[in-house]
């Protein structure tokens, strides 16, 4: 029984390796597509548009960072061709950002996390869509600042139907949830305006915690702001002293909100439960 728990759970760690080798394409092209897209609607009507190659998820394959030249195959295993080739480019030496292999160990954890908390069944499917979809969301938002909606938005619709099937929650409680999520941010952003005329905080948040709220319930969404806001808080006054970090630079806020929903997602419960039971 021992053996077979250990082989599902090192099949899940293997299984999150290879999304997240995945998911680091995602986080790399998804803002630059983004970018190309933009930069195509914004040019005037009639205005000859020069030939770009085609840049999405698939094409063009991997390639070098430093020389750009194809990777081959044996040398993109999640991890293993990290290890294997020390952090170095078989091409031309040049250094592997660490952000990668990292990606990948971190993908596999969630997946271990997942499965070992739900079992192998349709409940842990889903939870593992959410898992990555809040992961890839957490890294774009922390290296560019932004949560693209054709991340955002298909998984919150994704948790809406989920619910409809008997999932997490049921469908009325998915329903306010995302209500909940969208309106406590989006009111706590205008009271900020009116306050200091200043934008506290991006759409994207936004519709991030209403995501959270479709797959987790309203009764989550004060969980998970109170949890994002501590880590969040606790991080940024730590760049400030240990780092020089400005008062006034913004930090991107959806990262918090992404381990705060993954970390309700598995023990909300029992996080309900404790707070209620030092309160009384």
């Amino acid at each position: 029984m021992l053996m077979d728990s250990l082989l599902i759970l090192g099949g899940a760690f293997v299984f999150g390796l290879v999304v997240g080798s995945f998911l680091s394409v995602v986080v790399h092209r998804l803002p630059i597509m983004m970018e190309r897209t933009l930069r195509l609607e914004c040019q005037e009507e009639g205005e000859p548009s020069e030939a770009e190659s085609p840049y999405n998820l698939v094409v063009p394959g991997s390639r070098c960072p430093a020389c750009r030249r194809p990777i081959k195959p044996w040398h993109n295993l999640p991890v293993l061709s990290y290890l294997i080739l020390r952090g170095r480019s078989a091409c031309c030496d040049g250094v592997i950002p660490l952000r990668y292999p990292l990606l990948e160990i971190l993908s596999g954890l969630l997946s271990v996390g997942v499965v070992f908390h739900f079992g192998v069944t349709v409940t842990a499917a889903a939870a593992l869509i959410l898992s990555y979809s809040l992961l890839a969301l957490a890294c774009i938002d922390l290296e560019h600042q932004i949560l693209p909606d054709s991340i955002t938005l298909p998984v919150l619709w994704l948790g809406l139907l989920f619910s409809m099937s008997g999932g997490l929650v049921d469908s009325e409680t998915s329903i306010l949830g995302a209500a909940t999520g969208y309106l406590s941010l989006w009111s706590v952003y205008q009271i900020f305006k009116c306050l200091t005329g200043k934008e506290g905080m991006g759409y994207g948040d936004f519709k991030l915690l209403a995501l959270l709220g479709a797959w987790l319930g309203w009764q989550a969404i004060p969980l998970v702001i109170v949890l994002s806001s501590v880590v969040g808080s606790v991080y940024g006054l730590g760049l400030i002293v240990f780092r020089g970090h400005a008062s006034g630079q913004p930090i991107p806020f959806g990262p918090f909100l992404a381990a705060a929903g993954w970390i309700v997602l598995l023990y909300g419960g029992d996080l309900t439960h404790f707070y209620w039971g030092l309160a009384a």
